[in-house]
This record gives structure tokens, C-alpha cells and sequence, in this order.
């Protein structure tokens, strides 16, 4: 994986700005710490830091073909058949690596070679003789790309911080940004950004820049259609997409290891790769995350049902890996509570976010690459909101049900708008969901919840594993946003996606006999968080200084008497803030982390 960037320019003379040049290539080093590439004429500059991972010996960028200059962030999973259909084209190729056949896909095809790529990615074509320029995301998401266009001087990055160092933009939040940290975050509308000035290029969307004007088109979207499988032959083809999925992104000419918590979609991609790595004489090493004392405060809950530790033993031993488990400091987990959220460049998702950037920080030391098991959840109806007929068919983001805590620690009066603001996101949201005529109640709710849990839920989870990942120098691939599994699972009927009744329960029954049966029908368990008592202690501490420091913006937005309360009685917190993991704890981490943000860039607010 790689961090890109680049400006195009009407009054400023690039060949001059090295300094603002050189900050934007160094606000991204570490998702590319192998090398650093430019090219920079009098109106346009493109910057690439690269982490390499696939013919580590060529591939370097920015890379030229015909008027066409790439710097390009990502992994194609079907480059071999790409190729083949280009050479077959009289294509001939200097390198083994994805971005050179992207580069000579768009050469032939144009924007219609983004309907070609299976993969995760986000890159940037110039056309050196029109002075067009072309940007592209892969269908799910996986991978950022951020744009900004002000005062003649137009920019994109893997990174917002990479763009505030470009002329013109600022750190602004208005009013809209602050509805989405407060009444939405850490989830975000797509398209969307904290920073007034910045914007997203939203998952399977295509951009031209071309004369100061801005074109975008979706290239890819769900659509409803009848399913044709029987549970049979859903069962199979489940299994084909999900084992075909994973092995194709277990190519690397770097080391490459896996996520394995103990629970089923970690398990399944971990035994798939350790039967590939064995069919090559080696051994797949595996990690998990854990904390210090964690089985000495661990408290049971209906979402998080028994420990991870129980089980990631028997799975290893079963597929033969060799484990590793990383057990992290609690007062380092609330410390990097701050370099998360610069990571990030927002407030992200707390400790959820800053345990991963450790995790990923020591598994980084002997692997490059590593597959996880994020959105099988999200795909398969693996949370409790899926299953609960109460919350099931509630108007609202289910796993943010009230606004009450939110409002309770915001000042009297301050975004009254914000209970709407939330409301209309949800129902835009919905509206989105593309539907049968014949779908019953059910399947049709069923289908709005998959479109919410992509849009919100999915792509909350996806920032954070890029950003921790990259910001630890690690590539992290994501088996399950395989868009042929999202298409399919779209119109798989409810009956069948939960068979027997249970969460994934088409996925169990698919791997059942390739897993341990206590893996393969063990209860859903969320990614493991710490309930060590030091960490509310550590938090409540940093939680106490942000609240009494009246020299920031924060200082005015915020109820102190009910943080105290928070403080004084964790417990008091009945609805979550996002999900399950964050309760008062990670509330008292999020209003942290936007302190940090405000401190580190400088936030402006307009309101």
C-alpha cells in the first residue's frame, strides 16, 4: 500500500513550492515508508510514498504511459486476468505489479477499466496533454481518497492533513462538521468530512477534473435482484466466494500473517491461508490482541458473551499456525489515544482505534502484509440489531439509537439542530436501498439495514483499520469487502443468510466442516476492548484537563457537570454512544480526541 497526493494548479508555479511539496510527501510517510516519488511540472505535481509489497524491485511511482502519469494507493486481486486481457490487446508489460496494469487499463479502456479491478484502491491519472485529471475508488472503500478545490488550486490525498498543507485550505469545521462529530461520529456521512473545505470521494466513484470543473459518477452500485440459489447451492457458493476471496489476497512477496480472535471470520481466513502456506512448505503466523488483567475485570455481557483468549488457542493449534499474542499496556492504550486521532486527522473511534494502532505497531515489526476479518458482520447480519425485533424496524441508526447521551454533554442550546441532523442522514440513508416489488416487509427492512450498516457501520471500521494499519506502516487486506460477496449476500433472502437462526448463519453452515464445531457455532464477540478499571481512571484524568481548559473552542460546547456525572457514575450510561464498544469510557476518549484534534491542526469553528 501506498499514500498519494497531487495539485493541479491555474496561479501558482509548483516547480517553486518544494517546501509545501516536501510537508505534503512527509504527511505521508508512513503509509510509505519504502520510497518517495514525484512528479512536478509547472502546474501539477503528483507524490507517492510507497510501501512495497508486490515486485518490491520495479514498481515505482509516479508511473508514465503514453499522456498518462498514475500514483496509485492499493492491491488488485485480479491483476493476472487484467493483464491477459490487455496483452491479448498488444499490451506489453515492464513489471509484475497492479499499478502498471491499472495505468494500461485506463489507456484502453478509460474510466470503464474501473468495472475490470477487483481489489482495494484509490489513485489519480493525469493526462499530461489535456491537463485532465482522473481519480478513482474501489467499490467498498477500503481505501481513502480526499480531495479539496479553492482558489484555482485543485488536490487530492490518502491523507486530509496532506491537504491542509496546500494553499487556501484551512482548517475550518462549520457547523455541518460539527453536527457530524457530535450527533453522527465516530461514523460519518460519506462524501462528508469534519474540515469545511475537504471532501471525500465517496466508495465506487470515479471523478474528472477537467478545466476547474468537477464530474463524479458511481460505477457500481447495489441492485436488487431475485435469488435464484437454494440454501444448497447458497451454502456452496458462499464457501467458493469467501475461499476465493481469501486466496487471492494472500499474494505478497513480502511476509503475511493474519488477525485470528478465536471467532468465525477470523478463523475461516486464517484457515484458509495456513492450508495455502502449508501447500508451500510454510507456516502462517497469526495474533491477536489482548490486555493486561483483561480476564481479571472481563464482565459478560449479551454483546460480549465470553473472552476471545478461550478460544484463540484451540483454533491455532487446530490449523497449526504459529500464535502470537499481544497484550497491551492500559495506560499506553489511553496514551495513544492521541496519536490515533492525528492519525486519523478527527476524532476517531478512542481506544478502539489506539489499542489497533499498537496492535498493528507490533505485529508490523516482522510482517508487511495481514488479512483480518472485518464486515463479515455487516454482510452476513452478524450484529444484535439484525436479530431483535424491537430494534429492528426502529426509524434510527441501530447502533445509535438515542442522542441522549450525546446531547447530554453538549451546553443548553448549542446544535439544537442535532437530533434532526442525525434523523435525516438515517433516512437518506434508507432511501438509497434498491428493492424488489415482491421483497415482504422483511426482506425489504432487511435490505435497508444492509445499505446502513455498509454506509455507517462498515465504513467507520474501514477508516480505522486503514489508518491504524498505515499509520503502522502494515497492509492490512480485507477478505470480506470481496464486492462479489456484498452483491450476492445483497439478495441472499433473510431466511437463508441467517440459517438455523443465527447470526451468519449461511457462513457457519458453509465452513462447518473445516472448523472445530465450537468455533464454527461459537456466539458473536466484538473486537476485544479493555476492562481494566486503570483505563476509565487514565481517561477520567485527560477527560478532567480537557473540560477545565477554557483557552480552547471546546470549552464552550461542552456540559462539564454532566462529564463529571460520567465520571463520578460510569454506570449512569444506559444507551450506548456507537455500537458496543463505546460506552463511558470511550465517550470520555472521544471528547479527548476532539480536543486533540482542535489543539493539533488549529480547528477553526464557524457556527
Amino acid at each position: 500500500m501506498c499514500g498519494i497526493a497531487g495539485i493541479l494548479s491555474d496561479n501558482i508555479d509548483l516547480r517553486n513550492e518544494r517546501e509545501s511539496l516536501w510537508k505534503i510527501s512527509n504527511s505521508l510517510k508512513m503509509r510509505g515508508p519504502d520510497a518517495r516519488g514525484e512528479y512536478i511540472k509547472k502546474d501539477v505535481a503528483l507524490i507517492h510514498r510507497r510501501l512495497a509489497v508486490v515486485d518490491v524491485e520495479k514498481g515505482a511511482q509516479p508511473m508514465s504511459f503514453g499522456p498518462y502519469t498514475i500514483v496509485y494507493n492499493g492491491e488488485l486481486y485480479n491483476t493476472a486476468e487484467v493483464r491477459r486481457e490487455l496483452e491479448k490487446q498488444g499490451y506489453l508489460f515492464e513489471t509484475d505489479c497492479d499499478t502498471e496494469v491499472v495505468l494500461k487499463a485506463f489507456h484502453m479502456w478509460r474510466e470503464k477499466s474501473a468495472e475490470k479491478f477487483n481489489g482495494i484502491f484509490a489513485y489519480g491519472i493525469y493526462n499530461n496533454e489535456n491537463r485532465t485529471l482522473f481519480l478513482c475508488r474501489d467499490r467498498i472503500g477500503v481505501k481513502p481518497l480526499y480531495y479539496s478545490n479553492i482558489g484555482g488550486n485543485f488536490a487530492f490525498a490518502s491523507r486530509m492533513e496532506s491537504l491542509l498543507y496546500v494553499k487556501g485550505v484551512k482548517p475550518v469545521c462549520s457547523r455541518e462538521g460539527l453536527n457530524e462529530i457530535f450527533m453522527l461520529g465516530p461514523a460519518k456521512t460519506i462524501g462528508k468530512t469534519v474540515f469545511k473545505d475537504i471532501y471525500e470521494l465517496p466508495p465506487a466513484s470515479y471523478m474528472y477534473f477537467n478545466g476547474g470543473k468537477i464530474s463524479i459518477n458511481e460505477y457500481w452500485k447495489l441492485s436488487a435482484q431475485p435469488f435464484e440459489d437454494n440454501e444448497i447451492t447458497a451454502q456452496e457458493k458462499t464457501h467458493f466466494l469467501v475461499t476465493d476471496a481469501i486466496r487471492r489476497q494472500l499474494i505478497s512477496d513480502v511476509p503475511l500473517c493474519t488477525f485470528l480472535s478465536g471467532g468465525l471470520d477470523s478463523s475461516i481466513i486464517s484457515k484458509v491461508a495456513s492450508d495455502h502456506f502449508k501447500d508451500e512448505g510454510k507456516t502462517l503466523h497469526t495474533y491477536s490482541v489482548d490486555y493486561v488483567d483483561n480476564d481479571k475485570y472481563f464482565e459478560s455481557s449479551r454483546f460480549q458473551p465470553n473472552k476471545d483468549s478461550d478460544y484463540i488457542n484451540l483454533i491455532s493449534d487446530y490449523i497449526g499456525s504459529e500464535h502470537h499474542n499481544i497484550v497491551l499496556n492500559n495506560i499506553a492504550v489511553a496514551d495513544a489515544l492521541i496519536e490515533a486521532a492525528i492519525a486519523r486527522n478527527s476524532p476517531g473511534f478512542t481506544d478502539v482505534d489506539s489499542s489497533l494502532l499498537l496492535f498493528c505497531k507490533e505485529v508490523e515489526r516482522n510482517n508487511t502484509v495481514a488479512l483480518s476479518g472485518e464486515c463479515a458482520d455487516e454482510i452476513f447480519g452478524g450484529y444484535p440489531w439484525y436479530h431483535r425485533s424491537e430494534i429492528l424496524f426502529e426509524e434510527t441508526f441501530p447502533w445509535s439509537r438515542s442522542t441522549a447521551v450525546r446531547r447530554s454533554i453538549l451546553k443548553d442550546g448549542f446544535l439544537p439542530e442535532g437530533e434532526e441532523y442525525a434523523h435525516s442522514a438515517y433516512l437518506k440513508t434508507v432511501a438509497k436501498a434498491d428493492k424488489l416489488s415482491s421483497d415482504s416487509p422483511l426482506e425489504a427492512r432487511m435490505r435497508e439495514m444492509f445499505v446502513l450498516n455498509l454506509d455507517w457501520f462498515m465504513q467507520t471500521l474501514l477508516v480505522r483499520k486503514d489508518v491504524m494499519s498505515m499509520e503502522s506502516s502494515l497492509e492490512v487486506r480485507v477478505p470480506f469487502c470481496d464486492w462479489r460477496i456484498v452483491e450476492y449476500a445483497y439478495n441472499m433472502p433473510w431466511s437463508i443468510k441467517s440459517f438455523g437462526g443465527r447470526e451468519k448463519g449461511i457462513l457457519r453452515k458453509a465452513f462447518e466442516n473445516e472448523l472445530p464445531e465450537i468455533i464454527t457455532w461459537r456466539k458473536k464477540s466484538p473486537y476485544p476492548k479493555t476492562f481494566n478499571p486503570i483505563y476509565l481512571r487514565e481517561v477520567s484524568k485527560m477527560a478532567e484537563y480537557v473540560i477545565n481548559d477554557k483557552s480552547c473552542s471546546l470549552y464552550e460546547m461542552l456540559n462539564k457537570n454532566a462529564i463529571k456525572e460520567l465520571m463520578i457514575n460510569p454506570e449512569s450510561m444506559r444507551e450506548p454512544w456507537y455500537g458496543q464498544l463505546m460506552r463511558t469510557p470511550q465517550v470520555l476518549a472521544y471528547i479527548v480526541q476532539i480536543y486533540v484534534w482542535i489543539r493539533k491542526y488549529g480547528v477553526e469553528f464557524e457556527y
